[in-house]
């Protein structure tokens, strides 16, 4: 006669969140021992847990955490969207997050290489996707810390598909207090318009050349369907980033502003009001990339009259002092990742075989 009933099963249910059949046979095989049930679990949602491994797991959440001068923010994948909204995983993406917040686990291989509760996190991890019956990753995490003049903070939004984190070194810790509602502000901006590097000083010269090339081929090709129809030309820029625009450039640029004003007819007297904006407009034109990829060179979304880099400048100054955008993080659930697509007939074929 089995040593349990029907409130072990339920309670053992409760403690794995395996399903009740996997849970009487457990007790069955403990003989009503609680403690050798749960480890019958355990190492029968291991195997179950290999076998998943290898499903490609593309959607999830991401998830952070903001206190004081830390910031850490996590990429948590799983197979289906259906299971990333689940009470379950959400809760393990929290509590990954907050382990690795704790422990100062600055990537995800410092998070899956760590004990949590005396338990290696594989171990753990192994138990969630037995337990939740998709594979699970932790992708992705990063961590940012400051001193009291560093300014930190952070956004996910709200499907919790897409999160950042970020920090400016400030002039005092005045300053820093002051900017951490406008720094969220920038996570916001960042998190919708997908900036893939801080600055243009990032770009090497051979990315920033193939990128030129490859759009001067593009505006090229459009322009010969424009001349066909009938279309005003674009502009096929010579540059395309401030690392491009060396003292050379901006100084023949305004040798040819000027000689276009001459040609004009303006009154010598008048240029020096007029080049500094028309300059201005030439670097603009010759800045995409910095434009469309680097965070600071933005325009930022809420006043595109500015940029980014400008925009906390200007904050800073509000209070009387400076800041500079230092680090950012931003992660997207599945960026990178490639599906393979299903052939559900093929599928179906092969089961029926």
């Amino acid at each position: 006669m089995a040593n349990f009933g029907p409130a072990d099963i339920k309670k053992l249910r409760e403690m794995t969140g395996a399903g009740m059949l996997d849970c009487k046979k457990a007790l069955t095989e403990a003989d009503g021992d609680m403690d050798k049930a749960v480890e019958w679990l355990r190492d029968q949602g291991l195997g179950a847990a290999a076998k998943k491994a290898s499903k490609v797991a593309a959607e999830g959440l991401v998830g952070m955490r903001v206190e004081g001068k830390k910031a850490v923010i996590v990429e948590v994948n799983s197979q289906t969207d259906f299971v990333a909204k689940n009470e379950k995983f959400v809760t393990f993406v929290n509590d990954t997050i907050n382990h690795a917040f704790e422990n100062d686990l600055c990537d995800a291989d410092a998070i899956n290489n760590s004990y949590i509760n005396t338990q290696s996190f594989k171990e753990y991890l192994s138990m969630q996707i037995a337990t939740i019956g998709e594979n699970i990753v932790v992708r992705r995490a990063g961590m940012l810390v400051g001193d009291e003049t560093t300014a930190i903070n952070g956004y996910i939004h709200a499907n919790g598909r897409v999160g950042v984190i970020i920090a400016a070194k400030c002039d005092s810790a005045k300053t820093a207090d002051a900017l951490s509602a406008p720094l969220r502000d920038v996570a916001m901006h960042a998190a919708a318009m997908r900036p893939t590097t801080l600055s243009y000083k990032d770009f090497d010269a051979k990315f920033i050349a193939d990128e030129t090339a490859g759009r001067i081929i593009k505006i090229e090709k459009e322009n010969e369907e424009r001349s066909r129809l009938g279309k005003p030309l674009l502009n096929v820029p010579k540059y395309i980033s401030m690392a491009q625009l060396t003292p050379e450039v901006l100084a023949q640029a305004k040798e040819n502003i000027k000689a276009k004003l001459k040609s004009e007819g303006k009154p010598e007297q008048i240029w020096d009001k007029i080049i500094p904006g028309q300059l201005a407009r030439f670097i603009s034109d010759n800045t995409t990339l910095d434009q469309e990829q680097c965070l600071l060179d933005q325009k930022f979304v809420m006043d595109d009259s500015i940029t980014v880099a400008q925009y906390i400048e200007n904050k800073a100054k509000a209070v009387g002092g400076s800041a500079e955008i230092i680090s950012f993080i931003r992660l997207e659930v599945g960026e990178g990742i490639e599906v393979p697509q299903e052939d559900f007939a093929a599928e179906v074929a092969k089961q029926m075989a």
